[in-house]
């Protein structure tokens, strides 16, 4: 029997390890490719990745939720912009580095700050210790889909709207990039048909 429990332990952790590393790896690869598809099938893993990790932490609804919602609908969603777009890769830094970008580095420089200083308040034993949570009532579907519907209303239906809003921004912007494809095409045509003009001082003897 304790070989067993120890066999499952090793497991475990060989388990988290992986999928700790898949996360870290699927993170960077979605910043890092300058192809867009392949942005949001490295997104997608990082999203799988993280059910695994919330299936260790024996949270079986978020994880299933986390891979349904994000990794379902959320992605089907990006990809739908991505193909109406055409995946065409942005280049951020053309022509110098805008207020967003300088803004988004040093969001993300904060929260690598808070994480850093958590850790080290965690490891120095000076963070308070969890409250003791009921685990008959913790993670149920009826528990969670009662705090959504009352008490985080208002941020749940603000999350739905924003999703519908970058749907609609998808088609918009897919419907602009399309005309700017034909307008690029008419004109290509246009020049192919014209007839070329005589050079300058041409059937003068």
């Amino acid at each position: 029997m304790i070989l067993a429990a120890d066999a499952g332990n090793i497991v475990v952790w060989i388990v988290w390890v992986v999928a700790a590393f898949a996360c870290l790896g699927s993170g960077i690869a979605v910043i890092s490719f300058t192809n867009p598809f392949y942005s949001a099938l490295s997104l997608i893993g990082n999203l799988s990745s993280l059910a695994v990790l919330y299936l260790l932490l024996s949270a079986e609804f978020v994880a299933a939720a986390q891979v349904l919602v994000y990794a379902g609908a959320v992605m089907v969603m990006f990809l739908f912009v991505i193909a109406y777009l055409g995946g065409r890769a942005d280049a951020p830094w053309a022509g110098g580095p805008s207020w967003q970008s300088v803004a988004a580095i040093c969001a993300s420089a904060a929260l690598l700050v808070e994480v850093i200083v958590v850790i080290g308040l965690k490891t120095g034993g000076r963070l308070k210790h969890s409250a003791s949570v009921d685990s008959a009532f913790y993670g149920r579907p009826y528990e969670i889909g009662t705090l959504f519907l009352t008490d985080h209303l208002l941020a749940f239906e603000i999350t739905s709207i924003v999703l519908l809003i970058a749907a609609v921004g998808g088609v918009i912007l897919g419907a602009h990039s399309r005309e700017a494809g034909e307008r690029r095409l008419d004109g290509a045509h246009q020049r192919a048909e014209a007839p070329a003009s005589p050079a300058p001082g041409a059937g003068v003897e």
